[in-house]
């Protein structure tokens, strides 16, 4: 019988002068023979291979081209040429298109069906930005790319998930963005990417209030009685299981954390100290409601550890082991 055809993993290496290239070396260790998945990096080729001498890489890095079929022992590259030779811990805005090529040709591969899944290794945002490209984070940039109207990000670690009603905005503008229609949205396509993704029938979602104390019944601040409490109200009279609006301080507490699969946070902050606590370098960031799937580290470039050898691969195993998972929960063959 000829082998099965292994779904096609897409890992983008990212920031090429931080430690994104390094990591996904250490997929190597990860890729013998051991995943029922083909792990695909994309980067440049001769990055890489300076690269594999930091990390005391002992497999073979080979070109891949279409239909190749995973070898024991090795780890396939899909080579997209650097604009200037990088240096680790050395940004340069020279180097931003690159790295948005690497995250477009996922995407397109993603789309086509010749990938299963994309999960991404680190970028900088300043140094996108400094090139002239308004970049706000991989989040916005998949949702644009895919034509997404609205995504969900939620992080994955540590016993928790942790979606977020509003991602990368100052926190002055975080009240006018959570409104009854785009938190109805989030919730909407975090109760169904739940069931989808994560295989949870009925999933429990603990929802944070988006004042201290939740408002105090208005005292500090009416969005909980106004925008809030009006959409739970709503979803739950169509069978969804929303408990809150609740107090941020002790919404991570274990007798309510029991209480649900997923806590919802109104802001970056408020859901992510405490996820990062619990989970700090094997938490994963997941985008609910793409056409695509999509998984990533959930740490940044680490410019001071990169050419060092010491990066922590943790959380970038965590990522693509849940890509599979995924995977095939979706019944994805390529």
């Amino acid at each position: 019988m000829p082998p099965a055809i292994l779904p096609t993993i897409a890992v983008t290496s990212g920031e090429p002068a931080g430690i994104g290239p390094e990591i996904c070396l250490r997929l190597f260790e990860r890729a013998l023979g051991t995943l029922p998945a083909h792990l695909l990096v994309l980067a440049d080729r001769e990055l890489m291979a300076e690269r594999a001498q930091v990390v005391n890489f002992h497999g073979q890095l080979r070109d891949w081209t279409p239909g190749l079929p995973a070898a024991p022992g090795t780890l396939d590259i899909l080579h997209s040429p650097l604009v200037i030779t990088s240096h680790p811990g050395q940004l340069d805005p020279a180097n931003s298109p690159y790295v948005l090529h690497l995250l477009d040709r996922a995407i397109e591969g993603c789309r086509s069906g010749a990938f299963a899944a994309m999960v991404t290794a680190p970028v900088h945002k300043g140094v996108i930005n400094d090139a002239g490209v308004g970049f706000t984070g991989h989040t916005e940039y998949l949702a644009e790319k895919t034509a997404t109207p609205r995504v969900v990000m939620m992080l994955v670690g540590g016993g928790l998930r942790v979606a977020l009603a509003t991602t990368h905005l100052p926190l002055k503008d975080v009240s006018a963005a959570v409104t009854q229609e785009s938190l109805e949205q989030t919730l909407r396509i975090l109760h169904a990417d739940l069931g989808r993704k994560y295989g949870i029938s009925s999933p429990r979602i603990l929802v944070a209030g988006l004042n201290p104390h939740a408002g105090e019944g208005g005292y500090l601040g009416r969005e909980e009685i106004e925008v809030i409490t009006p959409v739970l109200d709503r979803l739950r009279a169509e069978g969804m299981a929303l408990i809150g609006p609740l107090p941020a301080d002790t919404m991570f507490t274990p007798p309510l954390l029991a209480q649900g699969d997923c806590v919802l946070a109104m802001y970056h902050d408020q859901g992510l100290t405490a996820l990062k606590y619990a989970s700090f370098g094997n938490g994963i960031n997941v985008t609910l409601g793409l056409p695509i799937i999509r998984t990533s580290v959930d740490h940044g470039t680490a410019l001071e550890l990169a050419g060092t050898g010491r990066a922590d691969p943790g959380s970038l195993f965590v990522a693509v082991d849940q890509a599979i998972e995924m995977v095939q929960r979706a019944g994805l063959s390529r």
